[in-house]
């Protein structure tokens, strides 16, 4: 085999011919005639280069799976794991240990949910859905400091299959008792599917792109994201004592032409409103959010200086450009949506923010719970 300029171009065409339809036995026999073991790098790399190449982050996720069954067994650790019980990524493996150890009860449960271990399984898939959590601090931390090293196939691709188990979690949660095996296992398989993605590709080639720095933030910003299953480390409050307190920018304060602010009243202000706020600029480039104590969307500090495209899975990021695109042309100035979650109705609001003659300056996205103004009748005044 050649150098590693073959070995890429030998792994694209496999691939190009397994979404043409090429059956995986035959896919295996040349995978392990031509390139044999592959790293974890080689393979963020390939997937980074098809989306570069054109390919659809959409059907590269359709052959996740595929490809992942195809890299097993030939795959190569490039990266001894950290020492450090409170690196960022061995904190993700503790937590995927414990999401195994629950998988293995669910697994066992499996051939008994026609016969009264229905409602046990139920309880155990309701427990595993905090593996949500475990996704959101990858797209909210990880996720954001590998598109600053290059890597933007994680928040394109990993981002849609979390969102697929996601779907899988709400289908097994609400199918009846005919459909219950079923949705019981395609869940069970796609959470452990993604535990040998994270731990084979995703955390190695993290560990081998960003630095020392970049951890040290993404464990601070951790301590507002939260744990599951595991104990926190003993480091996370102060951790979190440092995210809260950041300094602000340096200066005697802001002079607008209705009145003026402190940097400190400014941020008291913005956060003490009954909203979420996120400001996207011209470029759209998310610069600014709100940190109410009750935010509905949890944002962190790893977002600023993101593209908005990356700040959405794949699935809604076609709507999410047609708003910018209606923005910027000027053929609308807002639009809105609401969802219902957790029982709450979430009110979402975007709007164009316009300079002197219309120039298009970015965007506003406002968010509010709006379930008890809902319920507002008659009047109550200050009187």
């Amino acid at each position: 085999m050649g150098g590693y300029p073959d070995r890429k171009r030998v792994l694209k065409e496999i691939l190009a011919q397994l979404h043409g339809g090429l059956a995986l036995a035959e896919a295996k026999k040349r995978f392990e005639a031509e390139i044999g073991p592959v790293t974890s790098k080689e393979i963020f790399e390939l997937e980074q280069s098809l989306l570069d190449d054109g390919v659809p982050a959409e059907e590269i996720k359709r052959f996740c799976n595929v490809h992942a069954l195809l890299f097993n067994g030939s795959l190569e650790r490039t990266m001894e794991d950290p020492s450090d019980p409170s690196h960022p990524v061995s904190l993700f493996k503790a937590e995927n240990a414990e999401i195994k150890r629950r998988l293995e009860s669910a697994r066992a449960l499996l051939p008994s949910l026609g016969t009264g271990g229905a409602d046990q399984m139920r309880l155990l898939i309701e427990e595993l859905h905090a593996v949500t959590k475990h996704y959101e601090r990858k797209e909210h931390l990880l996720f954001p400091y590998l598109e600053r090293a290059g890597f933007t196939g994680p928040s394109k691709v990993m981002w849609g299959k979390h969102n697929e188990v996601r779907d899988l979690f709400k289908k097994a949660l609400g199918a009846g008792p005919a459909d219950f095996p079923a949705a019981a296992a395609a869940l069970l398989e796609e959470v452990d599917g993604m535990i040998f993605k994270e731990e084979n590709i995703l955390f190695p080639t993290s560990l081998e792109k960003l630095k020392p720095a970049d951890w040290a933030e993404i464990f601070k910003e951790s301590a507002r994201e939260g744990y599951i299953f595991i104990a926190p480390p003993p480091a996370t409050a102060e951790a979190l004592d440092i995210a809260r307190n950041a300094p602000m920018a340096a200066g005697a304060g802001l002079s607008l032409p209705s009145g003026s602010f402190t940097p400190e009243e400014l941020v008291a202000l913005l956060n003490a409103l009954p909203v979420d706020l996120t400001f996207v600029d011209a470029e759209d480039t998310v610069r600014y959010f709100s940190e109410g104590r009750d935010r509905i969307f949890l944002r962190t500090r790893a977002i600023i200086g993101r593209k908005v495209q990356n700040c959405h899975p794949p699935q809604s990021l076609d709507a999410v450009e047609n708003i910018i695109r209606s923005f910027r042309d000027g053929s609308k100035n807002s639009a809105e949506f609401w969802i219902n979650m957790k029982g709450r109705l979430i009110h979402i609001r975007y709007f164009a923010l316009r300079g002197d003659g219309g120039r298009y300056l970015g965007s506003l996205e406002v968010t509010q719970d709006i379930t008890g103004i809902q319920k507002i009748t008659g009047e109550k005044r200050l009187a």
